[in-house]
């Protein structure tokens, strides 16, 4: 299901916006901002990934023998 969500932005940030739909970029506005949220979930994502493995190298890591480990 699909929510509406409205939101204000400066002159020269609609025109970014409106250029990237023209140039082809994105196939819609709404398209544009659905990937700008992905782009910020997959950085968080990769963010804590760098962080655990920041850990494992400092010895802070669990070595996991099977599956029944993750409990």
């Amino acid at each position: 299901m699909r929510n509406i969500i409205n939101i204000s932005l400066p002159l020269e940030m609609v025109k970014v916006v409106k250029q990237e739909v023209k140039l082809g970029k994105y196939a819609s506005i709404s398209e544009f901002f659905r990937h700008l949220v992905r782009t910020h979930e997959e950085n968080k994502i990769l963010g804590s990934l760098e962080e655990s493995r920041r850990d494992i190298k400092v010895g802070r890591g669990k070595v996991l023998r099977s599956l029944k480990s993750l409990r």
